[in-house]
């Protein structure tokens, strides 16, 4: 499966949109927002632009994309009149790239680009510019040296590619019943995931190195694993619940054995060292900070049981993989079961999935 192709949010603003499903992911920003913002601060004044790129990578289409440039571009706005250093007649101009896959729905992002000038109220705002940047961030997106401040919320944690490693010479997979790393996975496969994300990782950073000007950051959220063991009852724990999910529609006739057997997930949680020695390997950034963190499970007035929410997130990020590979025929049961088995988990025993905030900047 091409991963590019296929794999997008769900677009538009419907019920199963992810901008109708993407509160966890805002509930995580809005912990370590000011995290965000104080970095886009150092920058402005360390940098002192003139012109100041930032870039969202990942953007996806939902409200958090704006509302996340909004608040950086009023975060510069706010530094450069108070900076002495900077003259209040000459605010910056601002560059902002939003970058996510081809596939990713844009038009729904420059629809709501009329309604952010309007809230920024900018005196002057033409020396704002936002630009759309589809393709993968695992390379060059843009010249070199053009970019201040990258950003990017729950999007490094997928890959490339599904690993090949963990296919057989016949091009099947040596994962089955599994669609992710788990206790009953043979140890290549977290290798091949290992590797994956190594050389993903690698071209990420020294990608983004190059675009990026001297004493430049990057704030990065990204979902991980507490330790060294991969099958954990956190993040890798959900994916084993929709593996859990589609055997009972398979022993119900609703899905193949064979299909069920060759879907994978292009996904991995990295634990800290891992993090950690990647970044150091590649050398082109210091670890300003290395935070974990785990988002608040209740969200207020929603009316929803957690099993409901987490499979309605899943559902918006994951809807345009598994249409592909096994139809949409199945979508709906198969959330309905997902929702149900993650509130009955809840029951039993906690599910602790972890986040990584991490803040780099450019040597």
């Amino acid at each position: 499966m091409d991963v590019e192709k296929v794999f997008h949010m769900t677009g538009g603003v419907g019920e199963t949109s992810y901008s109708k499903n993407s509160s966890l992911q805002k509930k995580a920003s809005d912990m370590v927002k000011h995290v965000i913002l104080e970095t886009v601060e150092e920058v402005c004044l360390t940098t002192n632009p003139k012109s100041i790129g930032i870039a969202d990578l990942g953007c996806s289409s939902g409200p958090n994309t704006l509302s996340n440039i909004k608040e950086i571009i009023e975060t510069v706005q706010r530094t450069s009149r108070n900076n002495s250093k900077i003259s209040p007649q000459a605010p910056p101009e601002f560059r902002v790239f939003l970058n996510d896959l081809p596939t990713n729905d844009f038009n729904a992002i420059f629809q709501a680009l009329p309604e952010l000038r309007h809230q920024l109220n900018s005196a002057e705002p033409s020396n704002i510019y936002i630009a759309a940047y589809p393709g993968s961030f695992y390379g060059r997106l843009f010249p070199d040296h053009c970019l201040h401040f990258i950003y990017s919320s729950y999007s490094l944690h997928w890959l490339s590619r599904i690993p090949p490693g963990i296919f057989d010479e016949q091009g099947m997979s040596m994962n089955k019943d599994n669609i992710y790393i788990s206790e009953r996975s043979p140890p290549l496969v977290s290798e091949a995931y290992f590797e994956q994300f190594q050389e993903d990782y690698s071209l990420f950073l020294r990608s983004r190195s190059e675009e990026l000007v001297s004493g430049g950051k990057m704030v990065l959220i990204l979902l991980g694993r507490e330790g060294r063991h991969h099958a954990d009852r956190g993040n890798s724990f959900f994916w084993k619940i929709l593996s859990k999910s589609l055997s009972n529609l398979v022993s119900k006739g609703e899905v193949e054995k064979e299909k069920q057997e060759s879907y994978d997930v292009h996904f991995y949680a990295p634990c800290k060292e891992e993090i950690e020695d990647m970044v150091n390997r590649e050398g082109s950034f210091e670890v300003d900070r290395l935070e974990m963190f785990e988002v608040e499970k209740n969200i207020v007035g929603s009316g929803m049981s957690y099993g409901t929410i987490v499979a309605m997130t899943v559902r918006a990020i994951q809807e345009s993989m598994i249409a592909h590979h096994f139809g949409e025929a199945i979508i709906e049961s198969l959330f309905e079961e997902y929702g149900r088995l993650v509130d009955e988990e809840m029951a039993k025993e906690e599910i602790r999935p972890i986040t990584f905030l991490l803040v780099l900047t450019k040597l």
